[in-house]
């Protein structure tokens, strides 16, 4: 028994026994039973429990009930297992096709009713759309087959097996198989029968298949139709009312392309479908079908003729407490934010999605590479040995995963390129796969990040490019050879549409530098954009001891081997709040450009085949933040890819103070995916006359004077500052540390990184070695003015234990006309190597009687912002709850700061606590703030936001500078422009105490 059973779940053979062949996921009129709901469920540690379970008579009344669909190790609250997460090892010895004895294996059963009018079904098929791993049925205790393939649909024929009236399905699932070997994708490996099971009657003179391929061109529609069925099924009709389509095939021979007329094409911007049927006298196929080409001439990928640019993201099917179980309602929210934040473009990573999805990205829009469920990244680091995509072995494996990826999404429109998988290397049995699409459906490209030399691919795919990398890519006339190919390689590759499979890795506090890909997408034509990594964050809902919720990563389940938090890497939080990455993502990839000249703007349409009618343009000025005039801005109708000028409303200028000029384009209709009013862009033009910033009053006669001094509402001993307006406050202390980013803790990989940068070392691990994060002051100096009570300077030196590096920070309190003032020279010793994370300084204020729990500012916001992550922050007048501020990442970092700060109002329970402004440097430069409950040091030491410890202080940090954010966590360095070293500045605040 053992070794049978070892052979069987170690064998590569995608299926056994009555497994149908691969066909559309397709909406039919003949009967159909969903199977979901309550099975009976039992567990085992082993793969070599006895299969007695799966006889008729089997008494199962002492087993547990288990939903279907679901992950087993979501129920029960770990009774029957736990997740377990990585992205590139597998969580089992690497010894292929072979998996451990230890192989949690869960029986299923369930009883239903044949119904009586099913008796002249040809044939009864029962269809799994998504088990992981490998899967065995039995109906009524005859063995059916078996399947692999965890995210592909398998049909059994069981009509010899089923009778009238009652009936037993039983299911074994063993989550590791061979199979696993080719699903290592990076996710969670949740096991169970975890999409929909569904029983069918096939009827006799039945449409076993039907794919209808549209085409647009000048106006006009075409389709082709594929009709899968017996001769006795026929004569088959094809209508499509909407188009007075009505063509009756007498046999399949008279199967020909049919002119559908004048058509409306299908795009992402515009997704018409027009309803159709294909029918028989027994059955009746509904589709909705979309008009469009998809072709590639030289180096540029075009839909209906004209070049498309992805602005898409990588999809994961996650959910923190169902896993990968499709819920409809919420996938369909999860697609309408995706087209409110200008997302145009999904990678379906690493395998096919539930067939719903794709409906509903034909409905709402959006360019789909569909990916075959195949990843095999674990074999990497054994330098490819033993990879399966070079095994003949395996090659039925790859080929069977391909055919039911095509085979049941082929209708879709949405669906403009086949993926053949992810990061499994290279090998004959991907060009395989390349060989047989390409035979099966010819319009469609052929996607494979992993062919980099281009053998059996349609487009040059790359990962985490750097943008000077990309740059060149999409650069004609440079011979500069490309990653992993010889000249000649490089000049193919460089002949075709170039995309980004990923890039911008969003985890954590990130990306940085989006807008510079952007543009280059738009210098270099071949050069199409690409797609983030990743839409959402994998969290799986979990509660701590104390019972507080939180999203749990890879670890928090006592996995053996597992990846951390690299699970959590979307610019959707688990809980689906949008984090600022992604109103970044929104601004850069708007699909409108704007450029100012004098009274006029031009309006540039950058959509792929929607002019601008459906927008309308706002416009209004604001005086330093507030409201003064606003309109609607009168813009012509706009083609794609055409731009038009337009004369912009007399603009009332503030004789003192900051005024700007907002355009918003927003919908004049509703869509199915935003309301009324939705912004899809934004620009700003500052129309400020220029206002010199106040001159530093110079004072001399300092003399050595400790003791209490009272400043105007500020109180002093000693030089420091104890009290503000009856206020307890400590301050400023010097803040070089950030609670380390994600990408702050990843090693650089020494290509293209900042000059700072140590080969396999993290920035934030330089930062600890620095001491920033526990930096230590000398008080040098307190002095007053000779015979004036109206200033205090105070001089510290400012270092860490076991470090000869410095810091010296002078403070000069004053008093200028009235206003209390502070100005803060920060000045390096030489030595430093690193960049720093940031030059600020912080101020504590305990709570007291009445918590500081608010701000209002104005400066760039309303989100966070940092130095290579500014294009969605806009100037003007903002308010925030403290807590809001920041953002609850799944492992606490950086987060909250606010760039370009002139004014700010600390609030406690809506009244004011005092206000700041904040006047540039002399070089014209703003500093920004950041508002929390906690320092850096205590983010830092946290790995769940549910383990901050309890607060009794507000913290204010004012930055002069800030590091960028870059996207090292997967891919480059903070580009050089936005890294912060070492160097002297200058803070200057004037403050009110309320």
């Amino acid at each position: 028994m053992p070794s049978e059973l070892s052979a069987y779940v170690s064998d590569p053979t995608p299926g056994r026994g009555a497994l149908r062949p691969a066909r559309s996921w397709l909406h039919s009129d003949a009967p159909s039973l969903s199977l979901n709901g309550a099975w009976r469920f039992r567990l085992s540690p082993t793969a070599s429990v006895a299969q007695d379970f799966a006889a008729e008579e089997f008494d199962d009344h002492g087993w547990e009930s288990i939903p279907v669909p679901s992950h087993w190790v979501l129920e029960g609250d770990g009774a029957h297992g736990r997740p377990i997460y990585t992205n590139i090892q597998f969580p089992f010895p690497i010894d292929p096709p072979h998996v451990p004895d230890e192989n949690p294996t869960g029986d299923y059963r369930r009883h239903f009713a044949l119904p009586a009018d099913w008796s002249d079904a040809e044939r009864i098929v029962l269809r799994f759309d998504g088990v992981e791993s490998l899967f065995r049925v039995w109906v009524n205790g005859v063995d059916i087959g078996s399947a692999g393939g965890s995210r592909l649909a398998h049909e059994f024929d069981i009509t010899r097996a089923v009778r009238p009236g009652d009936n037993v399905v039983a299911v074994r699932v063993h989550q590791w198989s061979a199979a696993s070997y080719v699903e290592d994708q990076d996710q969670w490996w949740l096991p169970g029968i975890f999409r929909d099971v569904t029983l069918t009657a096939r009827p006799a003179g039945g449409i076993e298949d039907v794919w209808l391929r549209t085409g647009f061109r000048d106006g006009r529609g075409r389709v082709e139709a594929e009709i899968t069925a017996e001769a006795s099924a026929f004569p088959v009709t094809l209508r499509i009312p909407e188009l007075g389509v009505e063509q009756v095939w007498a046999t399949a021979a008279d199967v020909t392309p049919v002119d559908a007329g004048e058509v409306e094409p299908w795009s992402a911007e515009r997704p018409r479908l027009y309803d159709a049927t294909v029918s028989t006298a027994a059955e009746s196929i509904a589709l909705r079908v979309g008009f469009r080409t998809v072709e590639i001439r030289g180096a540029r990928f075009l839909v209906n003729g004209r070049r498309v640019v992805f602005h898409g993201v990588n999809r994961h099917e996650a959910h923190p407490v169902r896993g990968r179980v499709f819920d409809e309602e919420h996938a369909r929210e999860d697609l309408a934010r995706m087209k409110r934040f200008n997302v145009n473009a999904i990678r379906t990573s690493h395998y096919p999605p539930h067939p719903r999805l794709l409906d509903l990205a034909d409905e709402l829009g959006f360019w789909v590479v569909l990916e075959c469920d195949l990843e095999t990244h674990g074999f990497e680091k054994l330098g490819w040995v033993g990879n399966p995509s070079d095994d003949p072995a395996w090659r039925e494996a790859y080929l069977d995963r391909i055919r039911r990826t095509v085979e049941r999404d082929k209708n879709h429109p949405s669906i403009v390129m086949w993926s053949l998988g992810n990061e499994s290397g290279t090998g004959s049995n991907l060009a395989a796969m390349s060989a047989w699409v390409h035979a099966r459906d010819a319009e469609r490209p052929v996607h494979y990040e992993g062919d980099y030399t281009g053998e059996y691919t349609d487009v040059y795919s790359r990962m985490y490019a750097s943008v000077p990398e990309t740059e060149r890519i999409g650069t004609d006339g440079t011979d500069t050879p490309l990653l992993n190919c010889t000249p000649a390689q490089s000049a193919r590759q460089r002949a075709k549409p170039f995309l980004l499979c990923e890039y911008a890795h969003a985890m954590g506090n990130g990306p940085g530098a989006l807008d510079q890909y952007e543009v280059l997408v738009h210098e270099h034509p071949r050069l199409h954009g690409g797609f983030v990594w990743e839409w959402r964050d994998h969290g799986i809902l979990a509660t701590a001891p104390d019972g507080t919720a939180y999203h749990a990563y890879g670890g928090d389940f006592g996995e053996v081997v597992h990846d951390g938090n690299f699970v959590m890497d979307g610019m959707l939080l688990s809980d689906d709040v949008p984090t600022p990455s992604l109103y970044e993502y929104k601004a850069v990839a708007q699909p409108l450009r704007f450029v100012f000249d004098g009274d006029k703007v031009a309006v540039t349409n950058l959509r792929h085949s929607a002019d601008t009618s459906d927008l309308r343009f706002r416009w209004r000025v604001e005086h330093d933040g507030t409201p003064v005039d606003a309109g609607d801005l009168e813009v012509p109708v706009v083609a794609a890819g055409e731009s038009g000028w337009v004369s912009l409303p007399p603009v009332p200028v503030a004789p003192e103070g900051e005024t700007w000029l907002t355009i918003d384009a927003v919908l004049a209709t509703a869509a199915p995916w935003a309301p009324l009013g939705h912004v899809v862009a934004t620009v700003q033009s500052d129309r400020s006359p220029h206002i010199p910033v106040p001159a530093v009053r110079h004072r001399t006669g300092w003399r050595p004077d400790p003791g209490t001094l009272m400043l105007g509402a500020a109180e002093f001993v000693d030089g420091r500052l104890v009290n503000l307006a009856g206020r307890a406050v400590t301050g400023p202390r010097l803040e070089l540390f950030r609670a380390p980013t994600d990408n702050d803790e990843s090693p650089s990989d020494g290509v293209e990184e900042s000059d700072a940068s140590v080969p396999g070392v993290s920035n934030a691990e330089l930062w600890r070695r620095d001491g920033l994060d526990r930096l230590t002051a000398r008080r040098v100096s307190v002095e007053r003015p000779h015979d004036k009570t109206d200033a205090l300077r105070t001089l510290d030196k400012v270092s860490a234990a076991n470090s000869a590096l410095f810091v010296m920070v002078e403070s000069v309190w004053s008093l200028e006309a009235g206003e209390l003032e502070l100005r803060v020279e920060i000045e390096p010793s030489r030595g430093w190597s690193t960049v720093w994370p940031r030059i600020g300084i912080r101020f504590d204020l305990p709570d007291g009687g009445a918590p500081v729990d608010g701000a209002e500012w104005f400066g760039l916001g309303p989100s966070e912002s940092y130095p290579d992550s500014l294009r969605a922050a806009r100037t003007g007048r903002f308010s925030s709850g403290i807590d809001d501020l920041s953002v609850d990442y799944a492992r606490p970092q950086e987060t909250g700061h606010r760039s370009g700060l002139r004014r700010l109002i600390l609030t406690s329970t809506g009244s004011e606590v005092f206000r700041v402004e904040a006047l540039p440097d002399t070089h014209g430069r703003r500093p920004g703030f950041t508002l929390s409950r906690h320092t850096p040091q205590e983010l830092a030491r946290a790995g769940h936001p549910c383990e901050l410890p309890a607060s009794t202080t507000s913290r204010l940090t004012i930055d002069a500078a800030q590091h960028g954010l870059g996207s090292r966590s997967c891919g480059p360095d903070v580009w050089p422009e936005f890294a912060l070293r070492p160097e002297a500045r200058t803070i200057r605040l004037r403050i009110w105490a309320g």
